[in-house]
């Protein structure tokens, strides 16, 4: 019997073992990624400590049950509602457009996620840090790309998948529900001066557009930017019905401009001051969310008001939210 007991408990060591060298193997593993810079990055097979340079990776990680342990932030101080708060339990690295270095290395990530257009100026340094991808997180068609790619790269491809179908299915039963004899004037801008407004591809226009409403800026040139500087002389040539502005703080000087009081929607009190939802929307949580406020932003007496918190509980997995 002692023989026995100790046959089994040395075979149940070496499978211990075994199995901890495999885990170890497994983690030590790369896959080849190619990102919108076209390039080939070498990245873990099971990334465990993510940051994200943007939202988007936190979006998606969050969608999939996953927390990032660093990110950036949009306006300091302020933790998105889509995102129920839950970046202030990582560690801040900055604002999106200029990431603290210093503080990214500090918090020992295994994988970059990154918004192209503000990192490749410090793609080597990134690099250094941690394999560095990014992301364009633009226009719509991206959204379910770029979804899907970290999905498969954070392995769960199917929960990516499936993310991707169920907001396809969400933006035609709200496009099948909204008024068909109405089309709204519509335009998403940061406030300024001169206001920077998103042409039609841009995701958060797009998803007003799919519901029926009408783009002012209209689409993009062939490989042209996703916005544009538009002055307030031309927006009173369109004259938009309805206005949704990020709001990145009280400083609104397009207000003190004496056109923006002629504006239909400014004298129809239909001027919307609209969360990070707006500018990050390529997400999954995102873009659900963006897709509810502008459908009753657009038709209030068709769709309800929403609770972007409630909504965004719906997606982030409860054991994530405690």
């Amino acid at each position: 019997m002692a023989l026995y007991a100790r046959t089994f408990f040395s075979a149940l060591g070496l499978a211990a073992m075994l199995m901890g060298a495999a885990a170890q193997a497994e983690e030590g593993k790369k896959v080849s990624i190619i990102d919108d810079r076209g390039v080939t990055v070498e990245v873990p097979a099971q990334p465990k400590r993510i940051a994200s340079i943007s939202y988007f990776a936190d979006d998606v990680a969050l969608a999939l049950g996953i927390k990032p342990v660093a990110s950036t932030y949009m306006t300091a101080g302020r933790e998105p509602d889509f995102l129920l708060g839950l970046t202030s339990g990582m560690k801040q690295i900055g604002q999106r457009a200029k990431p603290n270095l210093e503080l990214l290395s500090e918090a020992k990530p295994d994988l970059i996620i990154a918004i192209r257009r503000y990192t490749v100026g410090n793609a080597a340094q990134l690099q250094n840090i941690a394999p560095y991808v990014a992301y364009n997180m633009e226009l719509l068609e991206e959204s379910y790309s770029e979804t899907a790619a970290l999905s498969k790269l954070l392995g769960k491809p199917e929960r990516g998948e499936q993310l991707n179908a169920d907001f396809r299915k969400h933006l035609a039963e709200y496009a099948a529900k909204a008024p068909k004899d109405v089309h709204p004037r519509f335009l998403i801008m940061w406030g300024g001066a001169t206001p920077f407004a998103f042409h039609t591809e841009n995701t958060s226009a797009s998803i007003v557009a799919a519901i029926g409403g009408d783009n002012i800026p209209g689409p993009k040139s062939p490989g042209g930017e996703f916005g544009i500087d538009l002055s307030l002389e031309t927006m009173l040539e369109k004259d938009p019905e309805v206005i949704f502005i990020y709001d990145s703080g009280p400083d609104r000087p397009h207000e003190s401009n004496p056109i923006w009081s002629q504006l239909s929607a400014v004298k129809n009190n239909r001027v919307f001051y609209v969360g990070d939802q707006w500018v990050e929307t390529n997400g999954p949580i995102a873009r659900e969310i963006v897709l509810r406020e502008a459908a009753h932003y657009l038709y209030p007496d068709t769709f309800p008001a929403i609770d972007v918190k409630a909504e965004a509980a719906k997606l982030i997995p409860a054991e994530l939210q405690n």
